[in-house]
């Protein structure tokens, strides 16, 4: 049973809240030079923002990345959305590694062509924030520190397990090392 009266007023909004966007949609620079396009939003939450399909078209959510164990989904390509399953345990012994890659370049693909995520799973507390964590880190350069920190201060109730916390500082060094030019050296001391 989860107990509410020891959390903070913060987090128990959070934990109440189906969604909240990660980040806003933002100009997209053309081969021209114009900002015309924009990008789509990140949203992450739980898998209680599927229970109201109303909801997220008013928020123009067309991609759900559902990052779940359960056989079933209140909501999915029948109902219009373009959907990216990883069917993975919120446990600490799971290694998400495997599925980091193609699901950040999902995601890119669909914001960069104007389109809004929504990346659930259960609660919207562990799967779900490890994977927006993972594409921050990939696609936008964060360290997994400054991910963590962005995802906090919009969803206070995030805590991604300790083995999706090892696996993401992991892939923040291999993202760090595919990005750095080869012939750059590194001074440390």
């Amino acid at each position: 049973m989860i107990r509410f009266d020891t959390l903070p007023p913060e987090v128990m909004q959070a934990m109440c809240t189906p969604m909240h966007q990660i980040l806003p949609p933002a100009p997209s620079p053309s081969p021209s030079g114009s900002s015309a396009a924009t990008t789509g939003a990140l949203y992450v939450g739980s898998i209680s923002a599927l229970s109201d399909k109303d909801y997220l078209l008013a928020h123009h959510i067309t991609h759900l990345v559902q990052v779940l164990d359960a056989p079933w989904i209140p909501l999915s390509e029948k109902d219009g959305f373009n959907c990216y399953r990883i069917q993975i345990l919120d446990a600490s012994s799971v290694d998400l590694r495997p599925h980091l890659e193609a699901v950040c370049e999902h995601i890119e693909a669909a914001l960069r062509s104007g389109r809004n995520v929504l990346i659930h799973c259960q609660q919207g507390v562990s799967r779900s924030p490890a994977i927006a964590i993972a594409y921050l880190i990939r696609n936008l350069g964060m360290t997994y520190d400054a991910a963590h920190a962005l995802l906090k201060r919009k969803r206070a109730c995030i805590k991604p397990n300790s083995g999706f916390v090892r696996a993401l500082q992991e892939w923040e060094g291999i993202c760090g090392r595919q990005r750095r030019p080869s012939n750059v050296r590194r001074f440390t001391t």
